[in-house]
């Protein structure tokens, strides 16, 4: 054949391969090729559904498609978190996970038809927000030691209030009875607010309280602040020492917040979502957000916040198994 025609159907071959392998680029969507939904299991306007919102708004400009807010609420977070387990693990259904979520309430519910740790892909952890143990100023206690001291030496006199039989400011009195092996009388409400009116009117003797709902109250010196919830003090109430500052280190509880995908995610788009959330959580104008809302940024993702999701899940459901508790 001649060298001509050779180098004809060479190059004619290299064409044609390179326009298959075009074809097959081609052929393979890049992700995301649609628009993305965020499942958020609360109602609008919680600090969850801001967070969602938040991070909706400036996931569209690093994924290139809109990023849309989808509220699920009901069933304490189990009727979103059901939903986003069924669906397709392409990257296109994500959700805000919380501790609620993933932790407390799988925890005191063993039929609430999902499994928090391997039915999601934990892709990456987005803020913390502490409790405060608040305590009404006539006990005259400055510090937790002293709370847990007087607690020690009259088992059962002391009361705090809760939203209710296993809510999490209701867990976090478990932990520090269990801590501390000291015996407190736990008074439920029916939500976080009758709770807090009710300390404020010295009816009860303390609570955990969310740190952005306290701070207003130890401020204005209606509560006293005596620790705060978490392995670092919160930009709401900067003066007030973490529990393991106050001497008291294994008592930390915190609401915590993070993007979940379904179990199954490809680990391409996991990685493309975490990096995307990494560069987004970075940014001034964010944390200053996050900071607004009370929060403390956490900075997992992968395989660092699927351990932890487990490790926060185990821990919640050796307490209530311990305490004995029930879900109303």
């Amino acid at each position: 054949m001649a060298p001509i025609l050779l180098r004809s159907l060479s190059r004619l071959g290299i064409a044609l391969a390179f326009g298959a392998a075009s074809l097959g680029a081609a052929a393979q969507p890049s992700y995301p090729d649609k628009p993305v939904r965020i499942v958020v299991p609360y109602p609008p306007g919680g600090t969850a559904d801001i967070l969602g919102r938040l991070l909706a708004e400036r996931l569209a400009p690093e994924l290139g498609q809109p990023v849309l807010v989808e509220n699920r609420a009901g069933g304490g977070t189990a009727i979103g978190a059901r939903y986003v387990a069924g669906a397709p693990a392409d990257g296109h259904t994500l959700f805000v996970g919380t501790s609620t979520s993933h932790a407390i309430n799988p925890a005191l519910q063993s039929d609430i038809g999902y499994d928090p740790v391997r039915d999601f892909a934990a892709v990456a952890a987005v803020a913390e927000v502490p409790y405060v143990i608040v305590s009404h100023p006539k006990r005259g206690f400055r510090t937790l030691k002293d709370l847990v001291s007087y607690a020690r030496a009259h088992p059962g006199e002391l009361n705090y209030s809760s939203a209710g039989t296993g809510s999490s400011n209701h867990l976090g009195g478990e932990l520090l009875g269990s801590v501390e092996r000291i015996r407190i009388t736990h008074i439920p409400y029916k939500g976080s607010a009758p709770a807090l009116n009710d300390l404020l009117a010295g009816q009860v003797d303390f609570m955990f309280d969310l740190a952005p709902t306290a701070q207003q109250h130890v401020r204005a010196g209606r509560l006293t602040a005596l620790a705060v919830t978490a392995a670092h003090r919160s930009a709401v109430l900067p003066d007030v020492p973490t529990t393991a500052e106050a001497g008291v280190p294994g008592a930390q509880i915190t609401a915590w917040f993070g993007v979940f995908a379904p179990a199954g995610l490809p680990a391409g788009i996991q990685q493309r979502l975490a990096q995307a959330l990494t560069a987004i959580l970075a940014q001034p104008d964010t944390r200053k957000r996050l900071a607004d809302l009370g929060t403390n940024p956490m900075a997992q993702q992968g395989a660092a916040f699927q351990s932890f999701v487990a490790r926060d899940y185990a821990h919640w459901k050796a307490l209530v198994a311990q305490a004995g508790i029930k879900a109303d």
